[in-house]
Formats: structure tokens, sequence, C-alpha cells
């Protein structure tokens, strides 16, 4: 899918390119990878490092055209994995400007969106680009609250009984904080290299920047703290289903050397010696009587000594 955007006072669809505006391709359709090589003449190795899912953030230029790529976050229909990252990249020279992403996603929208409503212009490239790292970095927010909700539902039925589908549930939650936490550290990189661009260090604005540091450093703290809540809770519960283990070993162990006791009896007096019960008409009622008596004094002590 292939869009225009240019400038007034906010991001505007247009049906045509014109100098200097951006251009927004999402799953692109091979007449759009043709449009891309041969009528823009993007480098085909820029192309395919965007391609690549796990791409990580970085800035390279390559015969006068500049590649950065930032990791986004989206929200998936695999229930193995919710939420995940992907790579976005923008490349431009000239007066051409390309975002190219190969996952549909919520966040270029919403950001097209966010400039018509709060009338933000686009200066230049690099400004696009400290632009789209700061709405994603309140996407990773956005997300992390919903992570924060599944962690909750599944720590409220791990107490209601604990299961594999719940901790496998934790174990899924957990896998999205580590993509989210490598994505955002990879984003962190990426600010401070653009922030060292020497033809630019002159001409980004500051409070932008400031935004787009606080957003991050948030992102990435809250992530933190929701991965050492969720270790904290699986250590916890881990330790749970140990002790819940240990009970019930416990009292198998207790029941095997009650029932333990008629076997011996019945072994004893099963033998084929003289005993003095072989003749007697209630031998049998009588070593019945002696292992349930046994027994049920067994089970006293056991109780007494809360052994199960």
């Amino acid at each position: 899918m292939k869009a225009f955007y240019k400038n007034n006072n906010g991001l505007i669809e247009s049906n045509e390119w014109t100098p200097n505006c951006w251009i927004n391709i999402q799953c692109p359709s091979p007449i759009e990878k043709k449009y891309l090589l041969e009528e823009l003449q993007i480098p085909e190795e820029f192309y395919n490092d965007i391609e690549d899912i796990d791409e990580r953030p970085r800035i390279e230029v390559e015969n006068g055209w500049t590649l950065i790529i930032i990791r986004i976050p989206v929200s998936t229909d695999n229930v193995k994995l919710p939420f995940n990252t992907i790579p976005v990249g923008v490349v431009f020279k000239g007066e051409i400007c390309v975002t190219i992403s190969f996952h549909k996603t919520e966040m270029l929208t919403d950001f097209v969106i966010y400039t018509q409503r709060k009338n933000k212009d686009i200066k230049d490239y690099f400004d696009l680009v400290l632009k789209l790292l700061l709405s994603s970095s309140v996407w990773y927010l956005k997300y992390l609250k919903q992570v924060n909700q599944k962690i909750k539902l599944a720590e409220d039925n791990l107490e209601e009984s604990i299961k594999n589908e719940e901790l496998q549930a934790l174990l899924q939650i957990e896998k999205c904080l580590v993509f989210f936490m490598t994505s955002l550290k990879g984003n962190d990189i990426l600010l401070h290299r653009i922030k060292n661009v020497k033809s630019q260090r002159d001409y980004y604005d500051p409070d932008l920047l400031e935004d787009v540091e606080i957003e991050l450093r948030q992102a990435q703290e809250t992530t933190n703290i929701y991965s050492d809540i969720l270790t904290g809770m699986m250590d916890a519960y881990a330790s749970v289903i140990s002790n819940n283990l240990n009970a019930i070993m416990k009292q198998m162990t207790s029941i095997s050397i009650i029932l333990m006791i008629p076997t011996v009896i019945a072994s004893l007096y099963g033998m084929n010696v003289p005993n003095n019960l072989e003749d007697n008409n209630y031998g049998m009622p009588i070593v019945i009587l002696v292992s349930v008596l046994l027994s049920m004094f067994g089970v006293f002590l056991f109780k007494r000594k809360r052994w199960f």
C-alpha cells in the first residue's frame, strides 16, 4: 500500500508525488517494489535490510542515500506472541523520502492523524525520524499497559489454579518484554547516533530531542519494571509449585507407610509355620482386626505429628 503525504499544518494525503513529500509504503507489492528500486532507484541492499524482520536499528549512508531503521511495536494475532516489534526503514536523498514497512502497523496511521490534530509540520527528514521515534515510544507505553493487564489476569488465574496454561501465558508475556527491551535499547543507541550527525546538529529542535529522550527512557524503565515483576512472580509460583509437590509426596509417603502395616501382618501370618491361629476358626478375623487397629493407630500418630 502506497501513500503520499505533504505538509499542510500536518500531513495531508496527496494523490501524487511532489518534491519533499513523504512516501509511506506498507507491505510493498511487486509493483511497489519495482517503483522503489527502478523509479526512485533506492539501493536494493536497503530494501533487503528493511525486509529482514530481525534487522536492528541503525543509520547507514550509501551513494548519497541515507537509511535509518527504527523498531516499532505491533499487536499481533499470534496467541503465543501477542506483541512484537518490526523494523521500519526511512530512506531519503535529495527531494525523495520514503518509509518502508513489511508489516501493517497502527502507529504510522496514528502518526499522520496526530500531526493533523496538532498541526505538526515536518521540517526535514531527520525531523521526521525523530517524530517517528517519539511516536514509537508512546506506542511502546500503550502496549505495555496492555501487557500489564495480561500479567494481572495471569496472576489472578494462578491464584485459583496453578496449571501449565497459566505458566505458559507468563512465559509468552516475558517473551514480548524481551523483544521490547531489545528494540528500545536499539532505538536509544540510534537516537544518540542521530544526535551526533555533524551536518544536522544545529538544526535539531531541542524540545523535540528532549521529548524523544524522555519518552524513550520512560518506555525502557517501564519495560524493565514489568520484566522484574514478571520474573519475581514466576520465581514465587515456581516455589509454590515445589512446595505443593513436596506436600503431596509427604502425603503419599505417609499413606504408603500406613498401608504397609497390614501387608506386614498378613505376610507374617501367611508363612507356612505354626502360629497358633492356623486351626482357629477366628484366625482370619483376628488378623484383619489387628491390621485395622494398628493402621488406625498409625493414622492417629501421623495426624498427631502433623505429618500429613
